[in-house]
């Protein structure tokens, strides 16, 4: 065997195969890439400031805080619960933007503070990860999209805004005196709840009434100044990764404990559809079959191909136990040795050494020596086993 040269022959992609063959996964690549940054500033710039009385974004709630102040009605922002829990009083409504994101130590502390100020609570869509707590004896059920709905209630807020868009959470309660407004089969997404000190309790099931954009809509204007404008001070609560209050809750959580519920149902889902697909998959597999190419390949084009696979791996060893089996072989053939003592030393070696005139080498360590130790070596080895050949042959 000669030293493997690059030649036409060779299997080896150029260039310019490989950019084409990669250029429309690149191309691919690159569209998600840019339309996820696209989508993720779209969506930053909506959220940003969302219910936020300082924002004046889409999401915002800048309007209604401008037009309480119009009223008389100060507003005040505040981001800690010991500071929401403090500024609560007979003359102030507390606006909590996000109950459900509060820890349950915070929740409780919130409760007995609203309970004994004696004004007004208004929840932004509590689900059931805080409506039994922040209001006790109310049910979060269940879940229906904001649209214009009428009151269908007795509460004058209500009946003077008229129409509103509301949806979002519904809520159930056997509470006396309740104000249930705005129904949705039934139950209400707007309910007052009576409380100590002539205090109350609003549930909005869903914030799009004190949204900037949707603050002309219907009758939102009208029903969230009088939601929020019936005390003098608004508190307006949103709450904050940073208050130092949630981490007074008791004990750790787990990994498990913290992946919402949804995560794992989704997991299993994922999980089932695997095995089904790796069922479905395995149907289809049938015993192997032999083929004929599609195309005939050049015994060179094979050769040069196995031998850069040995070159690659340095297997040395491998070509030149490969390159001994052949020329066994092949020498067995032309001296009427049995194909199965053709790689038997004690039957091939005297039937080389009989047919040569004279012998001059040593035809164990040639037939059947040890791996060469580099490539020079190989490439000798091969040279010697052909011209072991050829001499057979002519002999």
């Amino acid at each position: 065997m000669t030293a493997v040269a690059r030649s036409a022959t060779s299997m080896s992609p150029t260039g310019r195969q490989v950019w084409t063959r990669v250029r429309g996964v690149l191309l691919a690549l690159v569209i998600v890439i840019v339309a996820g940054i696209a989508m993720a500033t779209l969506r930053s710039g909506d959220e940003h400031g969302r219910l936020d009385p300082r924002s004046a974004d889409r999401l915002g709630s800048r309007a209604v805080a401008e037009l309480l102040k119009d009223q008389g009605v100060s507003t005040r922002v505040v981001t800690t619960l010991d500071e929401a829990t403090r500024a609560a009083g007979p003359d102030t409504t507390l606006l909590v933007a996000t109950p459900d994101l509060l820890t349950d130590s915070q929740q409780e502390s919130l409760r007995a503070a609203a309970d004994s100020s004696g004004g007004r609570t208004v929840l932004v869509s509590p689900g059931p990860a805080s409506v039994g707590t922040l209001a006790p004896g109310v049910r979060a059920t269940f879940t229906v999209p904001a649209s214009a709905r009428a009151p269908q209630c007795t509460l004058p807020a209500a009946r003077t805004a008229g129409s509103a868009d509301l949806g979002g959470e519904q809520y159930d309660t056997e509470a006396p005196g309740a104000d249930r407004c705005y129904p949705s089969d039934g139950l209400p997404t707007l309910l007052r709840i009576d409380t100590a000190d002539n205090g109350d309790t609003v549930l909005l099931g869903s914030p799009d009434i004190l949204y900037n954009h949707r603050l002309d809509k219907n009758g939102n204007a009208s029903l969230a100044l009088q939601l929020l404008g019936s005390r003098t001070h608004l508190v307006w609560y949103l709450p904050s990764l940073s208050d130092g209050s949630a981490a007074q809750d008791e004990g750790e959580s787990s990994f498990f404990e913290l992946i919402p519920s949804g995560w794992l149902w989704g997991a299993l889902q994922l999980l089932v559809a695997a095995a089904l697909t790796a069922v479905w998959r395995a149907r289809r597999l049938g015993p192997l079959v032999t083929e004929r190419l599609p195309v005939a390949i050049r015994a060179s084009e094979t050769t040069e191909g196995r031998a850069r696979l040995y070159h690659k791996a340095n297997a040395r060893d491998r070509a030149a136990s490969t390159l001994r089996e052949a020329t066994r072989t092949r020498l067995a053939a032309l001296l009427g040795v049995a194909p199965a003592a053709a790689h038997s030393p004690e039957t091939l070696l005297p039937a080389v050494s009989a047919h040569l005139a004279a012998p001059d080498q040593d035809l164990m360590t040639l037939l059947f020596g040890p791996a060469p130790a580099d490539n020079a070596a190989l490439v000798l080895l091969a040279d010697q086993l052909d011209a072991l050949e050829r001499e057979v042959r002519t002999t």
